[in-house]
């Protein structure tokens, strides 16, 4: 199956982590469990805004949460002992963080304080969590990637209710990553790292999936890793070690794909800009945010003004 050349859009740096911020000392426990060729210095990750217009991202191997103004000034909100690798900002202001380390956490901003909200289901601690996402109704999904792959297929896909009852949805996952819904939410779209897929979860009218399959069939690079949706329906993809973003419409032909203006391991993403039309791309080899114009704004994660995907 061929499709039509994707239109080309080129990337611009936003922001870069300061000398003075990068690392000289990440967690060698971290840095020693992953795989050769893997940035192990500063890893930007999870990037969100807030209602202000910051952008809120993470710093794997050295435990921090970093914002970005709007005018690309770097601090630090919080360094821990953890390896945080999602981040989405609830309705309500918390900032929730997969922590690969730990489990999911929560960010107090006025202290800095950083907290466990779920480290166990059924008394078992995750292989390692990943990414997550807030549905309309409240719902919290998140991935449980660990060291999964073609070798150990058998990454989880949570779902946390308001009630904080837990649900695994999925269990044979080759690397389960970033993941969205749809735009009715009746559909879960996941990235599938070691696969090289998206695939989609249908809900059934009782929460649990059915009928998974490929959504977007990718080739080459490491795979997909953080992804985003916008006001259409449309599937932005972070492609690591491809060096891009592929945006695909809603039946998941490509329209656009976006270079890296830096190097090719573009982690994350996420829309933001005055009028949510520009994509801010983690790009974690050269500790840069990179900025593309795209021509829909990003679906919000809430109804009302509150936090962004």
């Amino acid at each position: 199956m061929f499709f039509a050349p994707p239109q080309t859009v080129e990337t611009t740096v936003f922001a870069r982590l300061p000398d003075e911020l990068r690392a000289k000392e990440p967690d060698l426990e971290w840095v020693n469990g992953q795989t050769a060729g893997i940035p192990w210095e500063t890893v930007l990750e999870g990037p969100s805004f807030d209602t202000d217009g910051n952008l809120i991202c993470v710093d794997i191997p050295n435990g921090r949460i970093l914002q970005f103004a709007p005018n690309g000034h770097v601090s630090v909100l919080a360094q821990y002992d953890g390896w945080p690798n999602g981040l989405k900002i609830h309705r309500d202001g918390r900032i929730f963080i997969a922590d690969f380390k730990h489990g999911i956490m929560v960010l107090d901003r006025d202290t800095g304080r950083v907290e466990p909200f779920l480290v166990r289901v059924n008394m078992e601690r995750f292989k390692a969590v990943n990414d997550l996402f807030f549905a309309q109704n409240g719902d919290l999904y998140f991935t449980d990637q660990g060291l999964t792959g073609w070798q150990d297929p058998s990454g989880r896909l949570f779902r946390v209710k308001p009630d904080a009852s837990v649900q695994c949805l999925m269990d044979n996952l080759p690397s389960p990553n970033g993941l969205v819904m749809n735009l009715d939410e009746s559909a879960i779209l996941l990235a599938v790292t070691r696969a090289n897929a998206i695939w989609r979860a249908p809900l059934l009218r009782d929460g649990t999936v059915a009928k998974v399959g490929t959504f977007v069939q990718l080739s080459g690079g490491t795979g997909p890793d953080g992804i985003a949706l916008d006001a259409e329906g449309r599937l932005a993809i972070a492609h690591v070690g491809m060096g891009c973003v592929w945006v695909v419409d809603e039946r998941g032909e490509p329209v656009y794909r976006v270079n890296s203006c830096k190097a090719p391991h573009t982690t994350n993403l996420a829309f933001g800009g005055p009028d949510g039309r520009s994509l801010f791309i983690t790009e974690s080899r050269s500790a840069t945010i990179l900025r593309a114009e795209l021509d829909v704004p990003g679906k919000p994660m809430f109804s009302h003004q509150g936090a962004e995907d």
